[in-house]
């Protein structure tokens, strides 16, 4: 979500290439299993319901869907995965917080610590970033799939808190409590959304003027995001559009 987290919105652009990509369907099945653990049924799991909806945006297959729900309610057997969230810094001291699901904590901390040192970032303690994260549900709809007016009217009346428009689609973000009416309203309206997840959006954001500094932080986070451990990253940082110009070309 470009208005909301300037990562969320550049990986945006290249979803549905990394959604060919078999380590991206084997995280969302991981998201899952692990929200499965809360109950099996999404009507009365949210979170369940965000991982679902998040998976079928870039087409997991069904029967991988409900493989994934079976192990996290212990109708199958499956590995014994941990959820772990990795706080530090990347270049200009933007904040970076890295959640993940792993099935062994002694090879993943490592890992993630060197990624953040080789990029001029550097892993710190427990909640030295957390504090400027709030979990939010949110909704990327293509501009041609719904029309603004009528989009925000439905949205804000099931429960969402803030809508935007932006170059890549209407961008809703609602309390996750609230995560299942939005979802409820979109799809009864017909609308498909291109996104929809529970994530963390930065409180305070850190604006990058620095080419080379911006350059590092991009790499940092798909680093991060290419890990096959890693669910999700989030940051604070955005970088102007000149800066991206220089970086694209």
């Amino acid at each position: 979500m470009s208005g909301h987290s300037h990562w969320a919105g550049i990986k945006h652009k290249k979803a549905m290439v990394d959604a060919k990509r078999g380590k991206l369907w084997s995280k969302l099945a991981k998201a899952i299993i692990i929200a499965a653990k809360g109950g099996g049924d999404p009507d009365a799991n949210f979170r369940l319901r965000a991982a679902i909806d998040e998976a079928k945006a870039v087409s997991l297959p069904k029967e991988n869907i409900q493989r994934a729900i079976k192990t996290g309610t212990g109708e199958l057997k499956g590995a014994d995965l941990e959820e772990l969230v990795y706080e530090g810094y990347g270049a200009d001291g933007v904040a970076v917080l890295c959640e993940s699901l792993t099935d062994n904590r002694n090879r993943t901390a490592p890992e993630i610590r060197k990624i953040f040192e080789v990029c001029g970032g550097k892993l710190g303690a427990t909640g030295c970033v957390a504090w400027n994260f709030e979990k939010k549900g949110m909704f990327v709809v293509a501009l041609d799939a719904a029309n603004e007016e009528s989009l925000m009217e439905l949205a804000l009346e099931a429960g969402a808190d803030d809508f935007e428009k932006t170059d890549d689609g209407y961008e809703i973000a609602c309390q996750p409590d609230n995560y299942k009416a939005v979802s409820d309203a979109i799809a009864k309206a017909g609308i498909e959304p291109e996104a929809a997840q529970l994530g963390l959006i930065a409180k305070d954001r850190v604006e990058v003027k620095n080419a080379d500094a911006a350059a590092k932080i991009l790499k940092l986070m798909e680093m991060l995001d290419d890990h096959e451990d890693v669910q999700r990253v989030s940051s604070n940082f955005v970088i102007p559009d000149e800066i991206m110009a220089k970086l694209e070309n």
